[in-house]
């Protein structure tokens, strides 16, 4: 019997997709993996071949009868188009969050990958690191008082990357994934143009109505981490705890996933749990930008 196997093409070539091409040039022995052939990437500059892979153009990406899958690692202002394209062309794809810059457009791309029935999978490696699975192991079984997330990093191009909501949408993921579904309860955002300094803060109660908080903070030379403080009825947890590295990097681990989905390996529960936190994150990131962008309201 062969083995199904799953041409696939790289779209961008940004750190993401040279990892994805890395990754899908030396699968790990006997993985899911194994089932995913590089056939070539897109590339809006000219590289010629990366390694062994060769550059091929948009168009025969999306025609080519062997290019079952598409890995789209662009800006993320452009992956909503990328992907209703290849879904059209009638391809799986595998995708960088956040999957759109809009809740709108993220619900009708989930759609229309269902109809064609084809897989439409979010990388996700914020869940995947082993300082979150830690994390969660830690949190698993508490009961929240209050808690804050808090993540600073350097400036990004919004334009490119969209809203601080949408660009940092794995910090939401972790807090609905750690606590369950949120609430925004207000939202706001601090800008200083001529010091490049952006700060969002954001305030969710949980199904219990416990406080969560949110701060999204960007500016010039700002270290990229995560500071938390959670309190549970037991004690307050303010460090990460002690994580091993892992042997498996994380693109990696996020692939064999997406090849297991194309295999048919992951049960619908799990399918759905996901659809539901991917699609409910997005739903949330929008509800953060309204609430950022309403004109301040003036009493007079």
């Amino acid at each position: 019997q062969i083995s199904k196997m799953f041409g696939t093409v790289v779209v961008g070539v940004g750190i993401a997709g040279l990892a994805r091409i890395r990754d899908m040039m030396n699968p790990m022995p006997s993985s899911p993996s194994e089932h995913l052939k590089l056939f070539g990437f897109v590339s809006r500059r000219s590289f010629g071949n990366i390694n062994e892979a060769k550059q091929i153009s948009l168009e025969d990406a999306l025609q080519n009868k062997d290019i079952h899958a598409a890995f789209i690692s662009t800006e993320n202002k452009s992956h909503e188009e990328t992907i209703r394209m290849f879904l059209e062309a009638g391809k799986h794809v595998l995708v960088e969050y956040p999957m759109a810059l809009s809740a709108k457009a993220a619900h009708e791309l989930w759609e229309m990958a269902e109809q064609k029935g084809k897989v439409l999978h979010v990388e996700h490696i914020e869940l995947l690191t082993e300082e979150y699975k830690q994390l969660k192991k830690e949190v698993a079984g508490k009961d929240l008082v209050k808690g804050t997330l808090h993540f600073t990093g350097s400036v990004l191009d919004e334009n490119r990357s969209g809203f601080p909501a949408f660009s940092g949408i794995a910090r939401l993921t972790w807090l609905i994934d750690l606590f369950g579904d949120l609430t925004v309860t207000s939202a706001t955002r601090e800008k200083q143009k001529d010091k490049n300094y952006s700060r969002m803060t954001v305030h969710f109660q949980t199904a219990n109505k416990k406080p969560l908080t949110w701060i999204e903070e960007r500016g010039p030379g700002m270290r990229r981490e995560k500071k938390i403080n959670f309190c549970f009825t037991s004690g307050c947890l303010e460090n990460f705890p002690e994580a091993p590295r892992s042997s498996v990097g994380l693109f990696m681990q996020d692939q064999n996933l997406f090849a297991k989905k194309l295999l048919g390996q992951v049960s619908k529960e799990e399918l759905a749990a996901e659809k539901w936190r991917i699609l409910r994150c997005l739903d949330l990131a929008e509800v953060i930008q309204q609430y950022c962008e309403e004109p301040e309201k003036i009493y007079s």
